[in-house]
């Protein structure tokens, strides 16, 4: 009996995963940061690394717009993501946790046009059409409206679908201006050798947050974590995150560490101020 008390023991201490249900291949949904193929080659070839590390099969589900893939998220389609989509007084309902975040210079909303743009002033895009990338979006859509609402400054807004598209259109022309986050705004600026004068910008708000559902077992949450937040240490990690990052002009610098609830306040404040059609 002593024997195979021990054989027992030595199983469960080799098996981490022992107390809870067989791994099944969680679904991620990343925002829609840049379009299909640029999400693609970031994400794609990082969440084959924690996959493989943590021992958690996991594959990326994102929709054609930022706007399809939260719908998955609502429609509890998938697992974990990376999003800032979930802030909102009702969505908190829903029983995601962040667990963490990517390390990247502080986002700022921005409401940008072309540097040889006559737009100099927020007060000249009365009644023009500005881009967004989609009403989803908190940092690129939600606050740089907020603010032109609370200005008295009418616009026609237009949803591109990303924040690339976004970027086309006003380049194209077809758009008087442009909503984003600041991180995408210099990120296409140094991809596409392009110059952005900035109308207007926000307070700080940190990067997207890495969330897990309620329904993923926490065994299987801490092994994500920790596949995440080792692979900038680890050679074969820090190599893919280098590879991966180039693809959308960040750095494996930008890397993921811890975080929680408190590290998303001033979204939450944010809510509790903002107009209604945008909550």
């Amino acid at each position: 009996m002593n024997l195979l008390r021990l054989i027992a023991a030595l199983l469960l201490a080799g098996a981490p995963f022992a107390h809870a249900e067989p791994p099944q291949v969680y679904r991620f949904s990343p925002v829609n940061q840049w379009d299909i193929a640029k999400t693609a080659a970031y994400w794609n070839p990082i969440i084959q690394y924690v996959s493989a590390k943590s021992g958690v099969p996991m594959q990326m589900k994102i929709g054609r717009t930022s706007a399809d893939t939260t719908s998955f998220v609502l429609a509890q389609e998938v697992e974990v993501v990376f999003t800032n989509h979930l802030f909102s007084p009702e969505r908190q309902k829903l029983g995601w946790k962040v667990f963490g975040r990517r390390v990247a210079p502080a986002l700022k909303a921005q409401l940008v046009v072309p540097v040889e743009s006559g737009t100099t002033s927020l007060a000249q895009l009365r009644d023009l059409e500005v881009a967004y990338a989609g009403p989803e979006a908190f940092i690129g859509y939600k606050v740089p409206s907020a603010h032109l609402i609370a200005l008295g400054i009418p616009v026609k807004t237009v949803f591109s679908g990303n924040q690339n598209a976004a970027f086309v259109q006003l380049f194209s022309g077809r758009a008087a201006a442009v909503g984003s986050n600041s991180m995408l705004v210099d990120g296409y600026a140094a991809r596409e050798k392009k110059a952005f004068r900035v109308l207007w910008q926000s307070e700080e708000y940190h990067d997207l947050a890495l969330m897990a559902s309620a329904k993923v077992p926490e065994a299987h949450v801490r092994a994500i974590a920790a596949a995440f937040f080792g692979m900038h240490n680890d050679p074969a990690g820090r190599r893919t995150l280098e590879a991966a990052s180039k693809e959308v002009a960040l750095t494996a610098k930008d890397h993921f560490i811890p975080a929680s609830m408190d590290d998303y306040r001033n979204y939450t404040a944010w809510f509790a101020r903002a107009p209604a059609l945008l909550k």
